[in-house]
């Protein structure tokens, strides 16, 4: 016998286990909110009788990107762990290489309208349940660097893609996403964006506030808000104009704030049909011990049509932060969208939009079926907690059993039927 660090014996045994005894329940919760079903009707279908199902290439993918899988070659780990597929009731799955086809295919076809209408059902199921009928959209695009043939360069020298996005500050989920070549512009169709998201609003919700940063400081989404009657604050541009209107503010307007000084003035673009507040930060910049001309100040502006205190109007803005960045953030590198699997940018268009799908599941998942004491866990948590929670199957009188240990017991049950619960609304 070898020698060992540790005096444990290592057998193999035929039994079903899983690693991934978790992922089980959000499986569960999957088909609690008919997301199967609403793939096969929404996406193209198989050519031929023996071809794969929509969502026996979807689904998948969603338990993957769940459960910390980055590649499509991750797809292996839910495809030969037969104790979770037995309690999933997923006989077969298709192989990576064949998930790869299906999205290139997907791409060439309706993949991505498809998608877009499951995305849109889920969420308005959720947001008709919810008592806030104004709701707050923060805009921003993101990078995604990628060595692909066809990636084009972003405006950050490297290159990759650029999507947009538009996160409902309320309750974080993904209400539009655009997946966009590298070399367009953050300010690229921003009122087109907006529109497109405000159309996702079911019957009685609206999209009442928006945040953005100054890549969306244009004239006819400034138009578009005064119409619909949405409040905004929108990062400002130093264009000569605002840096005259700077100027002219008297020295007895700035207020101490913070580490700097705060002020308003009001100010108008050639094609803006209304004025707007120019709320501006001033604060001091450290000087460049090689830079005799350095500028003594910088500026922070922030075009709005809201009322209250700048300060106030700082504050409300500033959330951005958590409500758009953090939450792009945990897209990425949460779900595994920072990096992309295909080689064209209409397969990649799909894999981000069924990332995107994931990404709104999992706050569906945690605002339905997840103790309430989970609410804020980023899904490394629920990971750490529960997807990776081992479990062994067996059968017993014709029902196929979990175990899972005992301390885990309790939280699952009440998972088991919150999803119940969620599936019977």
């Amino acid at each position: 016998m070898p020698q060992t660090v540790l005096p444990f014996k290592l057998e193999a045994t035929a039994e079903q286990l899983t690693a991934h005894g978790g992922l089980a329940l959000f499986g569960e919760f999957l088909q609690a909110m008919t997301v199967p079903q609403q793939l096969d009707a929404a996406l193209p279908a198989p050519g031929s009788r023996v071809g794969y199902h929509p969502s026996q290439f979807v689904a998948p993918l969603l338990l993957m990107l769940h459960g910390g899988g980055r590649t499509l070659e991750d797809l292996r780990q839910i495809r030969e762990d037969v104790g979770l597929r037995t309690v999933l009731r997923f006989p077969v799955l298709p192989s990576a290489d064949a998930t790869g086809d299906w999205l290139r295919r997907m791409g060439e076809k309706a993949g991505l309208a498809g998608l877009a209408v499951v995305n849109q059902q889920q969420i308005r199921r959720v947001l008709k349940r919810d008592s806030i009928t104004d709701y707050t959209l923060d805009l921003d695009a993101t990078q995604i660097v990628a060595e692909k043939q066809d990636a084009h360069w972003t405006y950050k020298g490297e290159r990759g893609y650029m999507p947009m996005l538009g996160h409902l500050a309320d309750n974080g989920l993904v209400l539009g996403e655009e997946f966009r070549e590298g070399n367009e512009a953050p300010a690229s169709r921003n009122l087109e964006f907006t529109k497109t998201c405000a159309g996702q609003m079911p019957k009685g919700k609206r999209i009442a506030h928006i945040r953005a940063d100054s890549a969306a400081y244009q004239a006819e989404l400034f138009n578009w808000c005064e119409d619909q009657k949405v409040t905004f604050a929108i990062g400002g541009v130093q264009d000569t104009a605002v840096q005259a209107a700077i100027a002219a503010i008297p020295d007895m307007q700035w207020q101490a704030y913070r580490d700097g000084h705060l002020a308003e003035t009001v100010h108008c673009m050639a094609k803006t049909t209304h004025a707007f507040r120019l709320i501006v930060l001033r604060r001091p910049v450290q000087q460049d011990l090689f830079a005799a001309e350095a500028p003594s100040l910088r500026y922070t502006l922030i075009a709005t049509n809201r009322e209250g205190t700048p300060a106030e109007i700082v504050r409300w803005y500033n959330q951005r932060g958590e409500t758009s960045e953090n939450r792009i953030k945990e897209l990425k590198l949460g779900f595994g969208m920072e990096r992309l699997p295909c080689g064209t940018f209409a397969a990649n268009a799909v894999f981000f939009r069924i990332g995107v799908l994931a990404y709104n599941l999992f706050v569906l998942f945690k605002l339905l079926a997840l103790p309430p004491a989970w609410s804020r866990c980023q899904v490394r948590t629920v990971r750490w907690r529960l997807y990776q929670m081992a479990g062994k199957v067996v059968r017993h009188a014709g029902a196929v059993i979990l175990k899972v240990q005992q301390w885990l017991w309790g939280v699952c049950e009440e998972i088991r039927t919150r999803c119940a619960e969620a599936a019977q609304t």
